[in-house]
């Protein structure tokens, strides 16, 4: 993965603090996640009496052009009203026939596609899509194993060829590219903006007591200032990120994807199961609708929007 050479990119994470968080691989055990302890420097205090919520700032942006594969680093990304980050989840393939029709496309729940969830061995696979050739190619240990227009029946075709022969044992059906301009094979029907707060998952690193690589939430934006749990408060609430503005509207409940290593490819933990335990629920992270357009960037205030005085 790119994950340590690459601005970091989409899905909101929160870090309270500096000292929090481990290495990424098993070589690397032991060494801070540099999207999350990357310095917080001195608070200002007054700042911090004036208002409930502290500002946070944006370690890492990230896609996921293919629902299941791995994600993309992005370091400035554009939104819009309405919508998710550009080309996310704007491809997936049909684990077996779904019934989605790309005449009438509606939302479907994600057991009806390959996904980390249940297939762990996605997460070998390492992803690069081109948005100027609609190009998808992958690559195992580093070799391209296959690429393909994902635009094109030929293009689809060949990566389909793929995963039929490479992982027929580990599929349930034929596998089928799954495109519809304008629809996004996410996890909710509402067209969304994932956020992970960093310090939450510092606080998870404590309950199981191993590093967590954040990838494992596979958010659009993970931010670090706010202090472990407090994006959970934030429903109902708008987001300022630059010209951007961003309402909160739901908890992000984890599913056993989060289980997986996103660089070894091995499901070693429970954490829904840990949440559950300790906290009485399996909710980290939350999900935003992007209500007002702009650009936004890695390094970029994320503060709340405060209402307007009459």
């Amino acid at each position: 993965m790119t994950f340590l050479n690459q601005p970091p990119v989409v899905a909101i994470i929160f870090l309270a603090c500096g000292k929090c968080g481990h290495g990424f691989s098993s070589s690397e055990r032991g060494l801070p996640h540099k999207i999350v302890c990357s310095g917080q420097g001195r608070r200002n205090l007054l700042r911090n009496l004036m208002t409930q919520t502290p500002s946070a700032e944006i370690t890492g942006l990230y896609r996921y052009p293919v629902k299941g594969l791995t994600p993309e680093p992005l370091q400035t990304v554009g939104l819009s009203p309405g919508q998710t980050l550009p080309a996310d989840r704007r491809y997936a393939i049909e684990n077996g026939p779904s019934g989605f029709d790309p005449a009438a496309p509606a939302w479907l729940s994600k057991v009806h596609f390959l996904m980390l969830q249940r297939d762990e061995w996605l997460a070998a696979l390492q992803a690069r899509f081109d948005d100027k050739t609609a190009v998808l190619t992958l690559r195992e240990n580093g070799a391209v194993v296959v690429e393909g227009n994902l635009e094109t029946p030929e293009g689809r075709a060949a990566i389909e060829r793929y995963f039929a022969g490479r992982h027929a044992a580990r599929i349930k059906g034929p596998p089928k590219v799954l495109t519809c301009p304008g629809h996004s094979f996410s996890d909710v029907a509402k067209r969304v903006v994932s956020i992970i707060n960093l310090a939450s998952l510092a606080a998870i690193e404590n309950m199981v007591g191993f590093p967590v690589h954040p990838l494992r939430f596979r958010a659009n934006v993970y931010v670090r200032g706010w202090p472990a749990w407090h994006e959970a408060g934030l429903v109902g609430e708008t987001l300022a990120i630059g010209p951007a503005r961003l309402k909160v509207v739901k908890r992000i409940t984890r599913c056993a994807a989060v289980n997986v290593d996103p660089e070894l490819a091995v499901r070693d933990m429970e954490i829904p199961n840990t949440l559950m335990r300790r906290l009485g629920h399996n909710e980290c992270g939350v999900y935003a609708e992007v209500i007002e357009g702009g650009e936004i960037a890695v390094g970029d205030t994320v503060a709340l929007e405060q209402p307007a005085l009459v």
